[in-house]
């Protein structure tokens, strides 16, 4: 669901006061956090979705890794899984098989255990998993500090939902195919364990909502304004000319309403390159504020494992606009 009608349903549902609730959806966080006890909190998040690649095996992957990343943008630890199962009757069992599989392997790649899940039957396939994690109460990650000052910083490349539906119309070549899997198959473990280790301020996962609407929500609830250079950005390879050749997803139309009045963006910016700003992502990078002086370190040690890091943007004091695109 887009950005905008979430916003209209949640916004007349009471908040949530139990003082053990750390953080709740009133804040459009990425996951839960409840304390345990005076040191240590439970994380916990859900998300399914229908196929975006024909390889069960590979789609069970990339759903989980989407699932799991929920929990690391808080900072936390996943230690088990749910699977969440909306299957056609007709469908041969062993595309289930393959897609339990892969989401298994990719949960046990993140050092956590499924422990089971539930499953209907279903006009439309879908997968995806609940996740538990533990984070310690002092090193909670939210969306909402951000410090003016601070540099942002991405850790996977823009156009997934482009390069997708590009998959889906049978316009995208080979390579782009296995480019835009391999990356949404790619935890964000590594990125989580070194923005930790450098002094982070905020952060939040990219997905549905596009890189504009999770850096909207950072800014917003922050309370700052982001400005962010288009030509920083990491882009997937093709996904431009896949979107002018109008590969584009009904997700990206969402986010646009939402943030019509809400982002400044650049005269000379092509529509295409609009195009990829609005784009919803699939299991996509975690964008990270944090001061200059700890950016550099963390950008340092996350391209010496191979990590894509790149520096985009930069917090600054709140305008009349959340986010500007020059």
């Amino acid at each position: 669901m887009g950005p905008k009608f979430l916003a209209d349903v949640l916004k007349d549902l009471p908040v949530e006061t139990n003082p053990n609730l750390l953080v709740g959806f009133n804040t459009a966080d990425d996951a839960g956090i409840y304390k345990i006890n005076d040191k240590q909190a439970m994380v916990q998040t859900v998300d399914f979705f229908p196929p975006i690649v024909d390889d069960p095996y590979m789609f069970g992957q990339i759903a989980a890794a989407n699932a799991l990343s929920d929990i690391y943008a808080m900072g936390g630890k996943p230690l088990t899984g749910l699977n969440i199962v909306g299957f056609p009757p007709k469908m041969p069992p062993n595309v289930l098989t393959e897609m339990l599989k892969g989401g298994g392997d990719k949960v046990h790649e993140a050092g956590a255990v499924v422990v089971g899940g539930h499953s209907i039957k279903d006009s439309e396939l879908k997968y995806g998993l609940a996740v538990t994690g533990i984070i310690d109460i002092d090193k909670i990650i939210t969306n909402s500090n951000a410090q003016i000052g601070d540099k942002l910083y991405l850790t996977k490349s823009l156009g997934t939902g482009i390069i997708t539906t590009a998959i889906k119309m049978n316009a995208a070549d080979t390579e782009s195919t296995e480019n835009v899997m391999s990356q949404m198959c790619q935890l964000n473990k590594t990125a989580c364990e070194l923005m930790l280790k450098h002094d982070v301020h905020a952060a939040t996962d990219v997905t549905g909502f596009g890189i504009l609407g999770h850096a909207y929500e950072l800014a917003n609830g922050s309370k700052v304004s982001i400005k962010i250079g288009f030509n920083k950005l990491p882009i997937i390879p093709r996904a431009i000319e896949y979107a002018e050749a109008g590969n584009l997803t009904v997700g990206a139309n969402a986010n646009m309403e939402y943030l019509k009045d809400k982002v400044q963006i650049s005269s000379d910016l092509k529509k295409a390159e609009i195009d990829i700003l609005y784009d919803a992502q699939t299991s996509g990078g975690l964008l990270i504020a944090m001061s200059p002086e700890a950016g550099e370190k963390f950008l340092a040690e996350a391209l010496s494992t191979g990590l894509t890091a790149t520096e985009i943007g930069e917090v600054v004091e709140k305008g009349e606009f959340g986010i500007v695109v020059k």
